[in-house]
């Protein structure tokens, strides 16, 4: 489970900022405490964040973040040859930044214990790199001042001298795994299989996964099915037929998601096909129900395929306590149905597992319906030197019984755009247009 992660110095992030699934000491309203809140040893934990602010403000550079941390960890060993550049892009707007490296650091919760892992990169080099875990209390396991390693005894038996063998744009989590030690080994199976984004605007490149999973799994058939007739898009009922798909132009993380499936079904990749879906619609006489008609998934609305699509990461994360980050949410998506989707991991009932949601959202319908606490709601603001500023509404002095999103339109919380210019520069081209035709 994420506890939390910092970024700093990347992309539109220059100060570091941190976002926090720990629940704060609030009490908004009892029964929302009870569904959104779970506890893993002693900590108190949220199910799901909101992210809230103005186009360009940074909530997808935030979901960017993470995953280019995930990436790293697991690819700086194995993908990145000697000397070549580290794809890290820091804030540009600062000209201390371009001296200055990139920081990310998570805190997560795995097999009972804390850990807290980070590093420093530059397009060049790995500058810093950390981990500590806490049983009773935080212990390091190793820190890495450029090519200087300080390693405990914990870990110094497993390590069999491998920081000789770590080049300078390499992590050596990522070298300590690639040679078996268990700690690393099990620190990026939470990486590869747990912590895992995608973009709610191309949909289709995870459909491939969702599509896969509908035409193998009967139980996930069977919910997809269920969840497709209760979204109200129409469709009564899915089938589907067999088309080939080229692996190679899938997203990383899907490859990465399939090869893992073919493993457990002893199969290589190359063996998968590709599902065509067809919906089926209920035909009618007058008021009576004469048949059915069928239609290809791709005749359906954007919405109600960008619906089918995510439930096969979603339906994946409830189902193994993951962690998952997506940018706009709600993008084509009914407001009801984005309520629903988050709903899901805010209930113990649907979420059985744990799983985590942190999502970036401009639908501030959300905030009205006493779906989320404070704690999780959080906001995205450029400051005035360009660079995003962080923050929760927990952070603010605001009643329990507030209205939230009035409170968000009307730019209390910040966060939102600055858009009266457009309508008096419009105003006053018009009126100018006016004036030259008399």
């Amino acid at each position: 489970m994420l506890i939390e992660f910092t970024t700093g110095n990347y992309r539109s992030f220059y100060a570091p900022m941190t976002l926090s699934m720990q629940a704060t000491r609030l009490h908004d309203h009892k029964s929302i405490d009870e569904q959104n809140i779970f506890q893993v040893g002693k900590l108190s934990l949220l199910r799901s964040a909101a992210i809230y602010g103005a186009n360009g403000s940074g909530k997808s550079n935030l979901v960017r973040a993470m995953m280019f941390m995930r990436n790293f960890v697991l690819d700086s060993a194995t993908k990145l040859q000697a000397g070549e550049p580290i794809d890290v892009q820091r804030f540009a707007l600062n000209a201390a930044a371009r001296k200055e490296p990139a920081s990310f650091q998570i805190v997560f919760w795995l097999n009972g214990t804390r850990y807290r892992y980070g590093f420093e990169i530059d397009e060049k080099r790995v500058r810093a790199e950390w981990l500590y875990r806490t049983l009773k209390r935080e212990a390091r396991l190793f820190v890495r001042e450029g090519n200087d390693f300080n390693i405990s005894g914990l870990l110094k038996k497993e390590a069999l001298d491998l920081e000789s063998r770590t080049r300078e744009n390499a992590l050596f989590l990522s070298v300590l795994a690639q040679f078996n030690n268990p700690t690393a080994i099990n620190i990026l199976g939470w990486f590869r299989t747990k912590f895992r984004g995608i973009s709610g605007l191309n949909d289709k490149t995870y459909g491939v996964y969702t599509l896969h999973r509908f035409e193998a799994d009967e139980t996930f058939r069977q919910r997809v099915r269920e969840l497709m007739r209760l979204a109200d898009v129409g469709i009564t009922d899915l089938s589907i037929t067999k088309l080939p798909f080229n692996y190679a132009d899938m997203p990383e993380e899907l490859r990465d998601k399939l090869s893992q499936i073919a493993q457990k079904e002893d199969k290589t990749v190359n063996e998968f096909s590709l599902a065509s879906v067809e919906t089926r619609h209920t035909i009618f006489k007058g008021e009576e129900q004469t048949g059915q008609e069928s239609f290809d998934l791709g005749d359906e609305s954007e919405g109600t395929q960008k619906f089918f699509y995510l439930l096969g990461p979603l339906l994946d994360t409830l189902e193994n306590g993951s962690v998952l980050m997506i940018d706009e949410l709600d993008a084509r998506l009914h407001p009801a149905l984005t309520r629903e989707l988050v709903h899901m991991f805010n209930s113990p009932q649907t979420n059985p597992h744990n799983a985590q949601l942190i999502f970036a959202t401009h639908d501030a319908g959300l905030l009205g319906e006493h779906l989320l606490r404070r704690d999780q709601i959080w906001f995205t603001e450029k400051n005035r030197y360009g660079a995003t500023e962080l923050y929760s509404l927990a952070e603010m002095k605001e009643r329990n019984d507030a209205s939230f999103e009035n409170n968000y339109l009307l730019g209390r919380y910040g966060a939102i755009p600055y858009i009266g210019g457009l309508r008096t520069f419009l105003e006053q081209e018009m009126q100018y247009g006016e004036n030259t035709e008399t």
